[in-house]
């Protein structure tokens, strides 16, 4: 039997990249998944690849930095397959420039997606989650809350709130049985990642990793498939590093 056979669940950032590599990762082992994304073709796209693998998905272009369209988005999922048990939050919008440049605007767009928009699907979990049953919540971090990362101080600062947003709401819902952990990926070239890195840069980090190798999407979405399922049914407020040790080997 699949590991998430029959669970429902919620990823958002999911029509490219880590996500879109999570949402494959858990319709794989039997979940349907809702694809929320605020593109809605690559959104759509994800559902049509899912679907094409004999798997279920629903595409829901929304703005997750507004907590009506996520609330809204949940509703709609759970109404038409009944439960929910999963979300995986991934959405983030990202800028490099020197904290000088930085702009209101763009300052909370990006805190927006990526910190309010936790706290809307936690909201949404507790609304849809089944108290008994209990349900996982899988947060994407990064290294660059730990690490000194010059033109990404409004991305740190973000992803320092999700690692300890993560440790909070772990206790607040674990009540609830519901588990609430992290992924802190490394060096993933996705087509996004890959816009703002050149190749040279992208060489450099794969000789500091010790492993000798940058990370796939694939990596993440294995390791959020393990903190969703029941192999990780005592695992909570946890930061899981997937990032072949450049974190403490101390590069960035």
């Amino acid at each position: 039997m699949s590991r998430l056979e029959g669970q429902v669940a919620f990823v958002t950032g999911a029509g490219r990249g880590i996500g879109r590599a999570i949402a494959l990762g858990f319709a794989a082992e039997g979940a349907m998944v809702g694809i929320a994304d605020i593109d809605k073709a690559t959104a759509q796209a994800t559902v049509s690849e899912i679907e094409t693998n004999r798997g279920t998905a629903r595409a829901f272009p929304i703005d997750v930095s507004r907590r009506d369209s996520v609330l809204r988005a949940v509703d709609q999922l759970v109404s038409e397959f009944g439960r929910l048990d999963i979300i995986s939050n991934n959405a983030i919008v990202f800028r490099r420039e020197p904290v000088s440049e930085v702009r209101e605007d763009a300052c909370e767009t990006m805190i927006a997606v990526g910190l309010k928009s936790l706290i809307w699907s936690a909201q949404a979990a507790l609304r849809h989650m089944d108290p008994q049953r209990g349900g996982v919540i899988i947060n994407n971090t990064s290294p660059a809350a730990e690490l000194g990362v010059a033109g990404s101080s409004v991305y740190s600062a973000i992803k320092g709130g999700v690692s300890s947003l993560t440790r909070s709401l772990a206790v607040e819902l674990g009540p609830r049985r519901i588990r609430v952990n992290a992924v802190c990926p490394g060096t993933v070239p996705t087509p996004g990642a890959r816009q703002m890195n050149s190749d040279a840069i992208y060489e450099g980090r794969r000789q500091r990793t010790p492993l000798g190798r940058l990370g796939t999407p694939e990596d993440i979405a294995a390791a959020a498939v393990f903190l969703a399922s029941e192999e990780a049914s005592f695992i909570t407020a946890t930061v899981l590093r997937i990032d072949g040790g450049i974190t403490i080997s101390g590069g960035s």
